[in-house]
């Protein structure tokens, strides 16, 4: 009897599928953690503020920067076995690393407009959300950038929505779409209002928390439909071409 044919997907398929996975998403956005850390150390402490493990760490490394350095390149290390183990396995592929910035690179490039469109669709007023916090220098604009993609993604979509979406469906036995339109709408909203607060938040205006809100909600379909790794990029990379380019 000849043999049952699996079925390939196409490489684009492939590749949909490949870098939505959540741990290939993790091992992805690894880079940008190393690169957040030793820009941290550049600049001399500048974080985003929802940046919790870099406390942690100088915490567990009793102040010393030779010992906050050792755990960053433990990391690194880690990272680069980790890499190893699933190439091996087949479980991720290298290759699709670029394509991933290159998908969110677009994605970052519409987000801005995408939002003003969906707020003047709904006929409400338009500023364009630049950032507090005061000026800073590229290098700093380019860390905090980081920052903010890779820990606002962590909190408010990995953690935050996905927690809520877990507690609609599985806690409260709402159907699906409601869960998941309430996670949405709910971390969105949280997410927007903290950039107001704390000594180094923005001035409150109803146009930029309504900027924020929408941009929320891009970034969670992003992070829904395409995975954890490429809202991430995306939300950084966009940061980076509002804070150095504009």
């Amino acid at each position: 009897m000849a043999k049952t044919k699996k079925s390939a997907l196409s490489p684009f398929r492939q590749y949909l599928d490949d870098s939505r996975d959540l741990f290939t998403s993790i091992v992805l956005v690894i880079p940008l953690f190393i690169a957040y850390q030793i820009g941290v150390l550049m600049t001399g402490g500048v974080r985003n503020g929802v940046d919790f493990m870099s406390d942690l760490m100088w915490l567990a490394a009793d102040s010393s920067l030779l010992t906050y350095l050792g755990i960053n390149v433990g990391i690194l290390i880690a990272f680069g076995v980790a890499l190893w183990v699933l190439r091996d396995q087949g479980r991720f592929k290298p290759k699709i690393w670029p394509w991933v910035i290159a998908e969110s690179s677009v994605y970052a490039m519409l987000l801005g407009s995408a939002v003003v469109g969906l707020m003047s669709s709904l006929g409400l007023d338009v500023f364009l959300a630049t950032g507090g916090g005061g000026e800073h220098g590229v290098l700093s604009s380019i860390v905090l950038s980081i920052g903010a993609g890779l820990y606002e993604e962590i909190v408010f979509r990995l953690v935050l929505m996905g927690g809520l979406f877990w507690a609609g469906t599985k806690a409260l036995n709402l159907p699906t779409w409601i869960a998941a339109l309430g996670a949405v709408l709910i971390s969105s909203f949280v997410f927007s209002g903290v950039h107001y607060i704390g000594a180094l938040g923005d001035a409150f205006t109803l146009g930029s928390f309504l900027f924020r809100f929408f941009a929320g909600v891009l970034l969670a379909a992003i992070f829904y439909f395409r995975g954890f790794a490429v809202a991430v990029y995306t939300h950084a990379i966009y940061d980076i071409i509002v804070m150095v380019f504009r």
